[in-house]
Protein backbone atom coordinates (compact mmCIF):
# COMPACT_ATOMS: atom_id res chain seq x y z
CA UNK A 1 0.00 0.00 0.00
CA UNK A 2 1.53 3.10 -0.91
CA UNK A 3 1.39 6.24 1.57
CA UNK A 4 -1.11 7.75 -0.57
CA UNK A 5 -3.27 5.15 -0.12
CA UNK A 6 -2.20 4.73 3.40
CA UNK A 7 -3.40 8.05 4.31
CA UNK A 8 -6.66 8.06 2.27
CA UNK A 9 -7.88 4.86 4.03
CA UNK A 10 -7.17 6.76 7.42
CA UNK A 11 -9.13 9.46 6.61
CA UNK A 12 -11.81 7.02 5.42
CA UNK A 13 -11.92 5.26 8.56
CA UNK A 14 -12.10 8.67 10.51
CA UNK A 15 -14.71 9.57 8.70
CA UNK A 16 -16.86 6.50 9.12
CA UNK A 17 -16.37 6.31 13.00
CA UNK A 18 -18.37 9.85 12.62
CA UNK A 19 -20.85 8.40 10.51
CA UNK A 20 -21.13 5.68 12.88
CA UNK A 21 -21.49 8.25 15.62
CA UNK A 22 -24.07 10.22 14.21
CA UNK A 23 -26.28 7.16 13.82
CA UNK A 24 -26.76 7.34 17.58
CA UNK A 25 -26.39 11.47 17.61
CA UNK A 26 -29.48 11.82 14.79
CA UNK A 27 -31.40 9.08 15.92
CA UNK A 28 -31.45 9.54 19.51
CA UNK A 29 -32.69 13.60 18.74
CA UNK A 30 -36.45 11.96 19.04
CA UNK A 31 -36.93 11.63 22.22
CA UNK A 32 -35.54 15.03 23.91
CA UNK A 33 -36.93 16.79 21.09
CA UNK A 34 -40.76 14.70 20.98
CA UNK A 35 -40.43 17.03 25.08
CA UNK A 36 -40.55 19.86 23.52
CA UNK A 37 -43.00 19.52 20.56
CA UNK A 38 -45.97 17.12 22.99
CA UNK A 39 -46.55 20.51 24.76
CA UNK A 40 -47.04 23.04 21.69
CA UNK A 41 -50.28 23.62 21.03
CA UNK A 42 -52.54 21.41 19.50
CA UNK A 43 -50.95 18.38 20.76
CA UNK A 44 -51.00 19.83 24.70
CA UNK A 45 -49.07 16.94 26.55
CA UNK A 46 -49.92 14.24 24.66
CA UNK A 47 -47.12 11.64 24.92
CA UNK A 48 -48.36 9.47 22.25
CA UNK A 49 -47.82 12.21 19.68
CA UNK A 50 -44.66 13.40 21.86
CA UNK A 51 -42.94 9.70 20.54
CA UNK A 52 -44.16 10.39 16.91
CA UNK A 53 -41.27 11.78 15.36
CA UNK A 54 -39.36 8.98 17.46
CA UNK A 55 -41.62 6.59 15.32
CA UNK A 56 -41.16 8.26 11.86
CA UNK A 57 -37.45 7.60 12.45
CA UNK A 58 -37.51 4.22 12.62
CA UNK A 59 -40.54 3.73 10.87
CA UNK A 60 -38.49 4.41 8.00
CA UNK A 61 -36.46 1.30 8.74
CA UNK A 62 -39.56 -0.65 6.97
CA UNK A 63 -39.49 0.35 3.66
CA UNK A 64 -35.78 0.93 3.51
CA UNK A 65 -33.91 -2.25 5.03
CA UNK A 66 -34.15 -4.40 1.94
CA UNK A 67 -33.81 -1.70 -0.23
CA UNK A 68 -30.48 -0.16 1.31
CA UNK A 69 -29.23 -3.69 1.00
CA UNK A 70 -29.84 -4.16 -2.80
CA UNK A 71 -28.57 -0.53 -3.52
CA UNK A 72 -25.40 -1.30 -1.56
CA UNK A 73 -24.92 -4.70 -3.81
CA UNK A 74 -25.55 -2.43 -7.06
CA UNK A 75 -23.95 1.09 -6.31
CA UNK A 76 -21.13 -0.33 -4.09
CA UNK A 77 -19.95 0.97 -0.39
CA UNK A 78 -19.25 4.44 -1.59
CA UNK A 79 -21.74 5.59 -3.42
CA UNK A 80 -24.69 4.39 -1.00
CA UNK A 81 -22.60 6.05 1.75
CA UNK A 82 -22.55 9.25 -0.41
CA UNK A 83 -26.21 8.62 -0.60
CA UNK A 84 -27.20 7.87 2.74
CA UNK A 85 -25.19 11.12 3.97
CA UNK A 86 -26.86 13.09 1.75
CA UNK A 87 -30.27 11.85 2.41
CA UNK A 88 -29.38 12.62 6.41
CA UNK A 89 -28.43 16.50 5.55
CA UNK A 90 -32.11 16.56 3.74
CA UNK A 91 -33.74 14.94 6.91
CA UNK A 92 -31.69 17.30 9.06
CA UNK A 93 -32.38 20.44 7.22
CA UNK A 94 -36.26 19.77 6.96
CA UNK A 95 -36.29 19.34 10.80
CA UNK A 96 -34.54 22.87 11.11
CA UNK A 97 -37.29 24.26 8.81
CA UNK A 98 -39.86 22.64 10.84
CA UNK A 99 -39.00 26.09 14.02
CA UNK A 100 -40.68 28.53 11.68
CA UNK A 101 -44.61 27.33 11.46
CA UNK A 102 -46.12 27.03 14.74
CA UNK A 103 -48.39 24.65 16.01
CA UNK A 104 -49.45 21.34 14.12
CA UNK A 105 -48.04 22.52 10.99
CA UNK A 106 -44.12 22.84 11.88
CA UNK A 107 -45.07 19.56 13.54
CA UNK A 108 -46.33 17.62 10.47
CA UNK A 109 -43.15 19.12 8.87
CA UNK A 110 -40.97 18.00 11.87
CA UNK A 111 -42.75 14.34 11.39
CA UNK A 112 -41.26 14.38 7.46
CA UNK A 113 -37.75 15.59 8.79
CA UNK A 114 -37.61 12.86 11.08
CA UNK A 115 -38.52 10.26 8.77
CA UNK A 116 -36.19 11.14 6.06
CA UNK A 117 -33.60 11.08 8.91
CA UNK A 118 -34.90 7.50 9.37
CA UNK A 119 -34.31 6.31 5.64
CA UNK A 120 -30.30 8.10 6.15
CA UNK A 121 -29.66 6.03 9.20
CA UNK A 122 -31.24 2.91 7.69
CA UNK A 123 -28.61 3.20 4.71
CA UNK A 124 -25.70 3.83 7.21
CA UNK A 125 -26.26 1.43 9.42
CA UNK A 126 -26.05 -1.31 5.90
CA UNK A 127 -23.19 0.29 4.82
CA UNK A 128 -20.60 1.03 7.72
CA UNK A 129 -20.13 -2.08 9.67
CA UNK A 130 -19.16 -3.80 6.46
CA UNK A 131 -17.14 -0.60 4.87
CA UNK A 132 -14.99 -0.62 8.23
CA UNK A 133 -14.63 -4.18 8.28
CA UNK A 134 -13.15 -3.49 4.45
CA UNK A 135 -10.89 -0.83 5.82
CA UNK A 136 -9.44 -2.79 8.21
CA UNK A 137 -8.73 -5.56 6.19
CA UNK A 138 -10.99 -8.19 7.65
CA UNK A 139 -10.31 -10.51 10.70
CA UNK A 140 -9.34 -9.52 13.90
CA UNK A 141 -8.59 -5.88 12.27
CA UNK A 142 -11.48 -5.10 10.88
CA UNK A 143 -13.36 -6.25 13.95
CA UNK A 144 -11.63 -4.18 16.31
CA UNK A 145 -12.66 -1.15 14.15
CA UNK A 146 -15.99 -2.45 14.61
CA UNK A 147 -16.14 -1.67 17.98
CA UNK A 148 -14.57 1.01 18.10
CA UNK A 149 -17.27 2.79 15.69
CA UNK A 150 -19.90 1.14 18.23
CA UNK A 151 -18.39 2.49 21.33
CA UNK A 152 -18.64 5.97 19.26
CA UNK A 153 -22.17 5.57 18.52
CA UNK A 154 -23.01 4.54 22.51
CA UNK A 155 -21.15 7.77 23.02
CA UNK A 156 -22.95 9.88 20.83
CA UNK A 157 -25.98 8.40 22.41
CA UNK A 158 -25.50 9.64 25.61
CA UNK A 159 -24.62 13.14 24.36
CA UNK A 160 -27.63 13.73 22.40
CA UNK A 161 -30.47 13.74 25.39
CA UNK A 162 -27.85 15.45 27.40
CA UNK A 163 -27.10 18.20 25.15
CA UNK A 164 -31.03 18.60 23.55
CA UNK A 165 -31.71 18.52 27.43
CA UNK A 166 -29.53 21.33 28.69
CA UNK A 167 -30.66 23.48 25.64
CA UNK A 168 -34.10 23.19 26.99
CA UNK A 169 -33.71 23.61 30.71
CA UNK A 170 -37.42 23.60 31.92
CA UNK A 171 -39.98 23.13 29.40
CA UNK A 172 -42.72 25.70 28.63
CA UNK A 173 -45.37 26.86 26.42
CA UNK A 174 -42.95 29.25 25.11
CA UNK A 175 -39.96 26.24 24.50
CA UNK A 176 -39.78 25.58 20.52
CA UNK A 177 -37.75 24.27 18.23
CA UNK A 178 -35.36 27.22 17.57
CA UNK A 179 -34.22 26.17 21.20
CA UNK A 180 -32.18 23.28 20.09
CA UNK A 181 -31.29 24.36 16.92
CA UNK A 182 -27.85 24.18 17.99
CA UNK A 183 -28.03 20.22 17.98
CA UNK A 184 -29.10 20.44 13.98
CA UNK A 185 -26.40 22.83 12.81
CA UNK A 186 -23.28 20.31 14.38
CA UNK A 187 -25.89 17.44 12.55
CA UNK A 188 -25.81 19.35 9.40
CA UNK A 189 -21.56 20.37 9.51
CA UNK A 190 -20.92 16.85 10.31
CA UNK A 191 -23.03 15.44 7.64
CA UNK A 192 -21.71 17.95 4.82
CA UNK A 193 -17.71 17.33 5.90
CA UNK A 194 -18.09 13.18 5.82
CA UNK A 195 -19.71 14.02 2.29
CA UNK A 196 -16.97 16.48 0.92
CA UNK A 197 -14.29 14.24 2.24
CA UNK A 198 -16.10 10.49 0.90
CA UNK A 199 -16.21 11.74 -2.37
CA UNK A 200 -12.81 12.79 -2.98
CA UNK A 201 -11.41 9.01 -1.58
CA UNK A 202 -10.83 5.81 -3.26
CA UNK A 203 -12.74 2.98 -1.89
CA UNK A 204 -12.65 -0.14 -3.75
CA UNK A 205 -15.86 -2.27 -3.32
CA UNK A 206 -14.94 -6.08 -1.82
CA UNK A 207 -16.54 -9.44 -3.49
CA UNK A 208 -20.02 -9.83 -2.08
CA UNK A 209 -19.65 -13.21 -0.54
CA UNK A 210 -20.07 -16.43 -1.91
CA UNK A 211 -24.31 -15.86 -2.65
CA UNK A 212 -24.06 -15.20 -6.28
CA UNK A 213 -26.18 -14.73 -8.80
CA UNK A 214 -26.27 -18.29 -9.41
CA UNK A 215 -26.65 -19.35 -5.98
CA UNK A 216 -29.99 -20.89 -5.47
CA UNK A 217 -32.46 -20.46 -2.47
CA UNK A 218 -34.84 -23.46 -1.99
CA UNK A 219 -35.99 -21.68 1.12
CA UNK A 220 -35.73 -18.51 3.07
CA UNK A 221 -34.77 -17.58 6.44
CA UNK A 222 -39.02 -17.79 7.43
CA UNK A 223 -38.26 -21.62 6.79
CA UNK A 224 -36.27 -21.23 10.12
CA UNK A 225 -38.44 -21.28 13.22
CA UNK A 226 -35.04 -19.81 15.43
CA UNK A 227 -34.94 -16.93 12.70
CA UNK A 228 -38.60 -16.02 12.96
CA UNK A 229 -38.62 -16.18 16.76
CA UNK A 230 -35.17 -13.88 16.69
CA UNK A 231 -36.74 -11.66 14.04
CA UNK A 232 -39.62 -10.76 16.77
CA UNK A 233 -36.90 -11.00 19.24
CA UNK A 234 -35.06 -7.92 17.49
CA UNK A 235 -38.36 -5.93 16.82
CA UNK A 236 -39.31 -5.72 20.18
CA UNK A 237 -35.75 -5.54 21.51
CA UNK A 238 -35.30 -2.17 19.46
CA UNK A 239 -38.30 -0.99 21.28
CA UNK A 240 -37.13 -1.75 24.72
CA UNK A 241 -33.65 0.05 23.67
CA UNK A 242 -35.29 3.08 22.79
CA UNK A 243 -38.26 3.13 24.34
CA UNK A 244 -36.94 2.84 28.03
CA UNK A 245 -34.93 5.84 28.19
CA UNK A 246 -37.40 7.71 26.44
CA UNK A 247 -40.48 7.13 27.97
CA UNK A 248 -37.95 8.11 31.28
CA UNK A 249 -37.05 11.20 29.68
CA UNK A 250 -40.89 12.38 29.25
CA UNK A 251 -41.33 11.52 32.67
CA UNK A 252 -38.89 13.63 34.29
CA UNK A 253 -39.70 16.51 32.38
CA UNK A 254 -43.33 16.41 32.80
CA UNK A 255 -43.92 19.09 35.38
CA UNK A 256 -47.82 17.48 35.62
CA UNK A 257 -48.99 15.32 38.45
CA UNK A 258 -48.41 12.15 35.87
CA UNK A 259 -45.05 13.36 35.97
CA UNK A 260 -42.27 12.66 38.46
CA UNK A 261 -42.66 15.78 40.24
CA UNK A 262 -39.20 17.91 38.99
CA UNK A 263 -39.91 21.33 39.13
CA UNK A 264 -37.41 23.02 38.20
CA UNK A 265 -34.85 21.95 35.01
CA UNK A 266 -37.06 19.07 34.82
CA UNK A 267 -35.93 18.75 30.94
CA UNK A 268 -32.69 18.85 31.91
CA UNK A 269 -32.60 16.56 34.43
CA UNK A 270 -34.80 13.96 31.94
CA UNK A 271 -32.07 14.73 29.63
CA UNK A 272 -29.12 13.64 31.74
CA UNK A 273 -30.52 10.82 33.27
CA UNK A 274 -31.66 9.73 30.02
CA UNK A 275 -28.04 9.83 29.01
CA UNK A 276 -27.16 7.99 31.79
CA UNK A 277 -28.95 5.30 30.33
CA UNK A 278 -26.87 5.53 27.03
CA UNK A 279 -23.26 5.82 28.88
CA UNK A 280 -24.33 2.45 30.99
CA UNK A 281 -25.18 1.05 27.57
CA UNK A 282 -21.64 1.83 26.58
CA UNK A 283 -19.96 0.62 29.43
CA UNK A 284 -21.80 -2.46 28.82
CA UNK A 285 -20.44 -2.74 25.24
CA UNK A 286 -16.91 -2.26 26.35
CA UNK A 287 -17.11 -5.08 28.95
CA UNK A 288 -19.26 -7.57 27.11
CA UNK A 289 -16.60 -7.46 24.58
CA UNK A 290 -14.36 -9.10 26.78
CA UNK A 291 -16.48 -12.08 28.02
CA UNK A 292 -18.08 -12.49 24.94
CA UNK A 293 -15.86 -14.87 24.29
CA UNK A 294 -16.35 -16.65 27.17
CA UNK A 295 -19.64 -17.00 27.85
CA UNK A 296 -22.38 -17.85 25.04
CA UNK A 297 -25.12 -15.36 23.79
CA UNK A 298 -27.23 -17.58 25.12
CA UNK A 299 -26.01 -17.27 28.53
CA UNK A 300 -25.54 -13.38 28.17
CA UNK A 301 -28.99 -13.14 27.37
CA UNK A 302 -31.04 -15.43 29.87
CA UNK A 303 -28.95 -13.28 32.61
CA UNK A 304 -29.68 -9.79 31.29
CA UNK A 305 -33.25 -10.59 30.31
CA UNK A 306 -33.86 -12.30 33.85
CA UNK A 307 -31.91 -8.59 35.61
CA UNK A 308 -34.17 -6.35 33.34
CA UNK A 309 -37.57 -7.70 34.05
CA UNK A 310 -36.44 -7.35 37.95
CA UNK A 311 -35.55 -3.92 37.16
CA UNK A 312 -38.30 -2.75 35.70
CA UNK A 313 -41.26 -4.61 37.79
CA UNK A 314 -39.43 -2.98 40.92
CA UNK A 315 -39.38 0.43 39.06
CA UNK A 316 -43.49 -0.10 38.31
CA UNK A 317 -44.28 -0.88 41.91
CA UNK A 318 -41.87 1.93 43.83
CA UNK A 319 -43.74 4.98 44.65
CA UNK A 320 -41.89 8.16 43.32
CA UNK A 321 -41.73 9.39 46.95
CA UNK A 322 -39.16 7.17 47.36
CA UNK A 323 -36.01 9.22 45.63
CA UNK A 324 -32.46 9.10 45.64
CA UNK A 325 -29.48 11.49 44.78
CA UNK A 326 -28.28 10.45 41.28
CA UNK A 327 -25.10 11.82 39.66
CA UNK A 328 -25.18 13.44 36.39
CA UNK A 329 -23.19 15.61 34.11
CA UNK A 330 -23.42 19.43 33.21
CA UNK A 331 -22.22 18.98 29.52
CA UNK A 332 -22.37 23.16 29.81
CA UNK A 333 -20.33 23.79 32.17
CA UNK A 334 -18.84 20.41 31.94
CA UNK A 335 -19.02 19.03 35.16
CA UNK A 336 -20.66 16.06 37.29
CA UNK A 337 -24.01 17.28 39.52
CA UNK A 338 -26.58 16.08 41.35
CA UNK A 339 -30.14 15.73 41.05
CA UNK A 340 -32.73 14.06 43.38
CA UNK A 341 -35.31 11.63 41.03
CA UNK A 342 -37.71 8.94 42.00
CA UNK A 343 -35.89 5.61 43.11
CA UNK A 344 -37.70 3.97 39.88
CA UNK A 345 -35.40 6.47 37.53
CA UNK A 346 -32.06 4.75 38.85
CA UNK A 347 -33.43 1.54 38.45
CA UNK A 348 -34.29 1.73 34.72
CA UNK A 349 -31.25 3.56 33.95
CA UNK A 350 -29.26 0.33 35.10
CA UNK A 351 -31.61 -1.71 32.41
CA UNK A 352 -28.72 0.22 29.91
CA UNK A 353 -26.39 -2.31 31.51
CA UNK A 354 -28.58 -5.56 30.04
CA UNK A 355 -29.49 -3.84 27.05
CA UNK A 356 -26.10 -3.13 25.66
CA UNK A 357 -25.45 -6.94 24.81
CA UNK A 358 -28.90 -7.84 23.48
CA UNK A 359 -28.73 -6.78 19.80
CA UNK A 360 -25.16 -8.85 18.88
CA UNK A 361 -26.53 -11.99 21.10
CA UNK A 362 -30.15 -12.12 18.71
CA UNK A 363 -28.21 -11.68 15.72
CA UNK A 364 -26.12 -14.11 17.16
CA UNK A 365 -28.77 -16.84 18.01
CA UNK A 366 -31.05 -16.36 15.64
CA UNK A 367 -28.22 -16.94 12.48
CA UNK A 368 -27.13 -19.60 13.48
CA UNK A 369 -26.93 -22.56 11.16
CA UNK A 370 -28.61 -20.55 8.03
CA UNK A 371 -25.58 -20.56 6.07
CA UNK A 372 -26.56 -18.77 2.35
CA UNK A 373 -29.75 -17.36 3.86
CA UNK A 374 -28.20 -15.38 6.04
CA UNK A 375 -27.58 -12.26 4.20
CA UNK A 376 -31.26 -12.20 3.45
CA UNK A 377 -32.19 -12.41 7.36
CA UNK A 378 -29.88 -9.27 7.91
CA UNK A 379 -31.94 -7.42 5.30
CA UNK A 380 -35.15 -8.83 7.16
CA UNK A 381 -33.21 -7.48 10.63
CA UNK A 382 -32.96 -4.30 9.50
CA UNK A 383 -36.37 -3.57 8.79
CA UNK A 384 -37.71 -4.33 12.07
CA UNK A 385 -35.60 -2.21 13.92
CA UNK A 386 -39.40 -0.34 13.37
CA UNK A 387 -39.72 -1.93 16.93
CA UNK A 388 -37.87 0.91 18.61
CA UNK A 389 -41.09 3.64 16.95
CA UNK A 390 -43.61 0.91 17.40
CA UNK A 391 -43.57 0.03 21.16
CA UNK A 392 -42.49 3.51 22.25
CA UNK A 393 -45.75 4.60 20.57
CA UNK A 394 -47.50 1.81 22.59
CA UNK A 395 -46.34 2.81 25.66
CA UNK A 396 -46.98 6.29 25.04
CA UNK A 397 -50.98 5.97 24.55
CA UNK A 398 -50.93 3.73 27.78
CA UNK A 399 -49.36 6.37 29.50
CA UNK A 400 -51.54 9.10 28.61
CA UNK A 401 -54.19 7.15 30.70
CA UNK A 402 -52.44 4.72 32.88
CA UNK A 403 -49.49 7.08 34.16
CA UNK A 404 -45.67 6.42 32.82
CA UNK A 405 -44.81 4.17 35.39
CA UNK A 406 -47.57 1.43 34.86
CA UNK A 407 -47.28 1.83 31.25
CA UNK A 408 -43.73 0.30 31.55
CA UNK A 409 -45.63 -3.07 31.52
CA UNK A 410 -44.90 -3.17 27.38
CA UNK A 411 -41.44 -2.89 28.16
CA UNK A 412 -41.64 -5.99 30.44
CA UNK A 413 -43.72 -8.24 28.35
CA UNK A 414 -40.93 -7.15 25.66
CA UNK A 415 -38.29 -9.00 27.92
CA UNK A 416 -39.99 -11.31 29.10
CA UNK A 417 -40.65 -12.60 25.23
CA UNK A 418 -36.55 -12.58 24.70
CA UNK A 419 -36.66 -14.36 27.69
CA UNK A 420 -38.47 -17.01 26.24
CA UNK A 421 -36.45 -16.52 23.04
CA UNK A 422 -33.44 -17.41 24.86
CA UNK A 423 -34.74 -20.16 26.92
CA UNK A 424 -36.33 -22.10 24.45
CA UNK A 425 -36.70 -20.36 21.03
CA UNK A 426 -33.29 -20.11 19.67
CA UNK A 427 -33.11 -23.32 19.33
CA UNK A 428 -32.67 -24.46 15.62
CA UNK A 429 -34.91 -27.54 14.49
CA UNK A 430 -34.65 -26.80 11.28
CA UNK A 431 -31.60 -28.36 10.59
CA UNK A 432 -32.51 -30.47 8.22
CA UNK A 433 -32.47 -27.36 5.58
CA UNK A 434 -29.66 -27.41 3.36
CA UNK A 435 -27.56 -24.47 3.11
Amino acid sequence: MSKNQKNGSIIAIITMFFLYAMIAFVTNLGAPIGVIWKNQPGIDGNNMLGMMGNFMNFFAYLFMGIPAGKMLTKLGYKKTALIGIAVGFVGVLIQYISSFPEGIPGFCVYLLGAFISGFSVCILNTVVNPMLNLLGGGGNRGNQLNLIGGSLNSLTGTLTPLVVGALIGEVTKSTAMADVNLVLYIAMAVFAAAFCILLFIPIEDPEMGRVTAETKFEHSPWSFRHCTLGVIAIFVYVGVEVGIPGALNFYLSDGTDKGAGILENAAKIGGAVAAMYWLLMLCGRLVSGFIAGKVSSRQLMLFTTSVAMVLILAAMFIPKTTTVEMPLFDIMQFKFWTATVPMSALLLVLCGLCTSIMWASIFNLATEGLGKYTAQASGIFMMMVVGGGVLPLIQGWFSNFMGYMPSYFVYLLAVAYMFYYALVGCKNVNKDIPV
